[in-house]
């Protein structure tokens, strides 16, 4: 069965992006993206809100650019045959590898849960990660923290009255001083 993962980079003070809409504190360094890399080969398929799917369309056609170093490239090479799924109540249409939802998250879930191979279901953005948090969803919690405090923005965890009991399964700490915490959901 798919694990739900929910994986993204953090502030110290547990924000994905700050309060001006920015995260440039969150690029990473040549170590960060090779392990970034390294993730995304181990996802089936990708859940992604309207925002950060937007964010993420410069990768549809970042591979046209001859400037690119060969990580990039690389991370170009596997995002884009990615299968993804758009959640957006907005959106009549996507681009790439991508579809819209044609149900609830809890439906598409359950289905992509049934589907064979491996790979994990990768959810990306803080209000769609907040509803499968809601909703029990959420296998494995996994956070790039990042050495910079923002004063507020966007929360990485969703601001709900319930408890998850979390057991740690990996950290790593890397030369820029961002450190990788990944939890697993104790069931």
């Amino acid at each position: 069965m798919h694990s739900v993962t929910y994986s993204m980079n953090i502030s110290l003070d547990g924000y994905i992006v700050g309060p001006d809409g920015d995260f440039d504190w969150a690029e990473p360094d040549e170590e960060v993206f090779r392990f970034w890399i390294d993730e995304v080969r181990q996802i089936a398929v990708h859940l992604l809100g309207r925002r950060l799917y937007e964010a993420m369309l410069y990768w549809e056609t970042a591979d046209e650019d001859p400037s690119l170093d060969d990580s990039t490239r690389e991370w170009t090479v596997l995002w884009k045959p990615l299968p993804k799924v758009v959640f957006s109540t907005t959106l009549s249409e996507v681009r790439g590898n991508a579809r819209l939802a044609s149900g609830g998250l809890a439906e598409e879930i359950e289905r992509l849960r049934a589907e064979p191979g491996e790979g994990d279901i990768a959810i990306g953005g803080a209000t769609l990660a907040a509803e499968a948090a809601e909703l029990g969803l959420i296998d494995e919690y996994r956070a790039m923290v990042n050495p910079v405090l923002v004063g507020g923005g966007i929360p990485f965890f969703p601001q709900r009255e319930r408890r998850v009991d979390l057991e740690l399964v990996e950290t790593r700490t890397f030369r820029s001083r961002a450190v990788y915490l990944r939890y697993r959901v104790a069931r």
